[in-house]
């Protein structure tokens, strides 16, 4: 297995293209390049289709999958603003790749069998597959799709992103081989002698104390512990340091407990969703997502500050346990409310990951929501960062 990424940003398409496929070829040599990962500023919108003729006829890549992106990473950099093109690439023997191009209408009903969801993917789950997912979100149903694939493949890893770029349907731009599509959703199945690692770093830290819901509806939070949400805020903001009680005024979160089993609650415990609406009347508050009672919760604060030490430390999480010595490529998937918009300064996030992975192929772009795993069930997040690292798979042990 091998990775190369590079990015261009030339504002002339053809100068871009014969930098990025020099770049590629240097750092992949004569190797031939199974699959490609393509994401294009929307600058180059009406240049889609001779880029991925350009990048076809000088790579012979077998497989291309990527999108458009407000934002663009590739070769150790960030572009946001800006013109760019980024393309990472891989050499992978002993893997198998299958590419898809799927609308919402194709995806089976939710109370489906798990044979229809791998009849939609056509992969086979005795394969165990791997997902990269892009999709556009104007179209297509991605919630609806995470469900149904975490059905289907349940100890698959899937990552990804939903494309960027456009402000109303059919302005962004899903690639795959020799195709631009408008809409739906894009991605390849990976199986054989490959496995992908994920960090999903959703940027915030906890405040208060993890709380049970004792009475909700849906995503209505109506008492924590028995008491109004509001009650318990207004307690936790006095605790509060002068700095916290001002991020909290306009970056709290709610964090639920993924880890039911679990004592102690920690770091990466929870699933951080957006507080939506707040009834002064009785005190609760609406939930970007599904409640349930006896579910426990804890609420969340986000700045940069907070968001810099949670990557920093999930990347030496990761580290620590031995894995990235392994790592061949990578991708990363970040929100749009990232980068130097949180940071005031360009190339955050993949700093900090070559700061603890060296020189380590990574490509990408800036997402309009970011597709990764917590406590084992996919989700689609906003404001994180979500990691794809890929490695070949470790060795079987013998049989019999």
């Amino acid at each position: 297995m091998k990775w190369a990424s590079s990015l261009s940003e030339d504002r002339s398409l053809q100068n871009a293209l014969d930098q990025i496929v020099y770049d590629i070829r240097s750092q992949i040599g004569k190797d031939p390049i199974d699959l490609a990962f393509l994401f294009t500023s929307p600058h180059f919108q009406h240049e889609n289709e001779n880029i991925l003729k350009a990048i076809y006829e000088s790579l012979r890549c077998r497989i291309l999958v990527g999108c458009s992106g407000g934002g663009i990473i590739g070769g150790g950099k960030e572009v946001e603003h800006r013109p760019a093109i980024a393309l990472t690439v891989a050499h992978l023997p002993g893997v198998e790749i299958i590419p898809f191009h799927l609308d919402s209408s194709d995806l089976p009903d939710l109370d489906a069998s798990p044979k229809k969801w791998q009849a939609c993917l056509q992969a086979k789950p005795e394969q165990r597959p791997h997902f990269v997912l892009l999709a556009d979100p104007f179209s297509f149903d991605m919630e609806k799709g995470l469900i149904g694939l975490d059905f289907a493949y349940p100890t698959a890893m899937k990552v990804g992103g939903l494309a960027s770029g456009g402000s109303d349907a059919g302005q962004n731009a899903l690639f795959l081989n020799r195709e631009v599509y408008r809409s739906g959703l894009v991605g390849v199945a990976l199986s054989g002698d490959i496995e992908i690692d994920t960090i999903v770093a959703q940027g915030c830290r906890p405040i208060g104390a993890p709380l049970p819901i004792t009475q909700c509806n849906r995503n209505l939070l109506i008492t924590l512990d028995h008491k109004p949400p509001v009650e318990v805020l207004q307690e936790i903001y006095e605790e509060l340091s002068e700095g916290d009680q001002k991020i909290m005024q306009h970056s709290l979160f709610l964090g639920l407990a993924m880890t039911p089993f679990k004592e102690t609650l920690a770091r990466g415990d929870f699933l951080v969703r957006n507080l939506i609406g707040m009834d002064s009347k009785t005190g609760s508050l609406a939930v970007g997502a599904l409640l349930r009672e006896g579910q426990m919760v804890q609420f969340h604060l986000r700045d940069a500050e907070t968001s810099t030490e949670d990557l920093k430390w999930y990347l030496t999480q990761y580290q620590m346990e031995g894995k990235a010595r392994s790592a061949k490529g990578a991708l990363l998937f970040s929100c749009l409310g990232r980068g130097e918009h949180l940071y005031d300064k360009p190339n955050h996030d993949s700093d900090l990951f070559h700061t603890r992975f060296g020189p380590l192929p990574l490509g990408g772009f800036f997402c309009n929501g970011e597709i990764g795993a917590v406590g084992g069930t996919t989700f689609l997040h906003g404001y994180t960062s979500c990691f794809g690292i890929f490695k070949s798979a470790p060795p079987q042990p013998p049989s019999g």
